[in-house]
């Protein structure tokens, strides 16, 4: 009989970890090689991991809820012949000593924990190893422990809602001096107490939902968010589309949609200034080689996520538009590997598809610009004629451009926008497919 160990996968260049959201196989159940043995959860997708060999579980070794490191043993199959017993031990993981675990300096005192009583379960409150022996090492009691508001599932307190509090903790003990001005509230701080009142209803957020709400927060607390508008004349764009668009469904089996087609100016655009296609590490820009065009994509369950196209510069418009209808349907569809959703050096959002005019998106850091994408509307327009300056219908959309203030000024902010609405009012209309 031998033992095979299944470790967590590498599922993407940056990422590291994983959160254990559901077992899909019990203690004593036999699993075939690629059957799907557990659910994990990164900051980026959800996945289903397969297992890579077969035999029978005889070991869990992170519980749901927990967070394993890539290359953890999660798991323990045999594949022999095995007497399983019913009882199920306890998860073994391997807490981290504390040299390898930062933990933020407090005004706790150090004798404090070794005078501590030892964290205990409650029925409604688990807290994994990690989070108790950071606890303890801090000088938390029970009661302050219990007061601390989770924001993991069924309001379990993590790692990030600890480390939180203790930088809270301490910087409340800490006596401040007169002269200094308070800083700004930090994303890790306390968020004001709402109460609910009589007939609310309270809804919990999601984990997808949650890892939104930090990265938005997030996104503007790192960056200085400005944002420049402009309007665009679309009539020759949307008169080739509606009358190519059969044409294009019969030749390449893809329903061609506005977005690639903006995809392509937006593109165009960044060849013209690459300093829009930048990320910024402390003091120092990373201009971007490649130009990686995320399009923001909105969920049946009404959560957000941002597939990317790789190298959209190196696509035709049916290439893109290929891209575009791939991404989306296998966004619906909960389909996305992790790789499908990283890399992006500019996003676009189209906010026209839900009637709105205009908007004023937040950046998907670490990228230093976004584009939102108006609704196309009939509207009455001057245009200049030989024969003299005529009002007629026109199709109009508003292009709304934010941009990081700290390295993008209103100067290339403003081109960068204005040159894609050039790019969509030149749009040939005698154009090939």
């Amino acid at each position: 009989m031998a033992e095979i160990e299944i470790r967590l996968p590498k599922m993407g260049e940056s990422v590291t970890e994983a959160t254990i959201t559901n077992w899909l196989k019990n203690i004593g159940d036999t699993v075939a090689m690629d059957e799907p043995l557990v659910e994990v959860a990164t900051d980026k997708v959800d996945n289903e991991l397969p297992s890579e060999a077969a035999g029978v579980l005889i070991k869990q070794l992170f519980q749901k809820d927990e967070v394993a490191k890539v290359g953890d043993v999660i798991a323990i199959l045999s594949t022999g012949e095995v007497s399983v017993k019913t009882e199920q031990k306890a998860p073994e993981v391997k807490t981290p000593s504390p040299p390898q675990e930062v933990i933020p300096e407090t005004n706790s005192s150090p004798s404090l924990s070794q005078t501590t009583a030892p964290i205990q379960q409650h029925a409604n409150r688990f807290y994994s190893p990690l989070v108790k022996s950071i606890a303890q090492q801090e000088g938390l009691s029970q009661g302050e422990l219990d007061s601390i508001a989770g924001t993991g599932s069924e309001g379990r307190v993590t790692k990030k809602d600890l480390l939180a509090y203790l930088e809270h903790r301490g910087n409340n003990s800490a006596t401040p001096s007169p002269a200094v001005i308070p800083a700004p509230e930090s994303v890790s701080a306390p968020k004001p107490v709402v109460q609910a009142a009589a007939g609310d209803e309270i809804i919990e957020m999601d984990r997808m939902r949650k890892l939104i709400a930090d990265h938005m927060v997030m996104s503007k607390h790192v960056s200085p968010h400005v944002t420049s508008f402009v309007e665009a004349d679309v009539t020759n764009l949307v008169n080739w589309r509606n009358r190519v668009k059969k044409e294009f469904q019969e030749k390449t089996g893809e329903n061609i949609t506005f977005t690639p087609i903006f995809i392509e100016a937006v593109v165009r655009a960044i060849q013209d200034f690459p300093m829009i296609n930048v990320s910024v590490n402390g003091t120092t820009i990373i201009k971007k080689k490649d130009i990686n065009i995320g399009m923001a994509t909105a969920l049946p369950s009404g959560n957000l996520i941002v597939p990317v196209i790789k190298n959209a510069d190196r696509l035709n418009l049916v290439g893109l538009t290929k891209s575009v209808n791939e991404l989306a349907n296998n966004a619906r569809n909960n389909k996305l590997k992790p790789e499908d959703i990283q890399g992006g050096t500019y996003t676009i959002t189209n906010v026209g598809t839900f009637g709105n005019v205009m908007g004023t998106p937040i950046i998907n850091q670490p990228q230093v610009a976004i584009l939102a994408l108006g609704a196309i509307r009939k509207v009455p327009a001057v245009i200049e004629t030989p024969e003299g300056d005529m009002i007629a219908i026109r199709q109009k959309m508003f292009l709304s451009h934010s941009y990081d203030h700290r390295v993008v000024d209103g100067a290339l902010g403003g081109q960068f926008v204005r040159r894609v609405a050039d790019y969509l009012e030149q749009f040939d209309s005698s154009r090939k497919i």
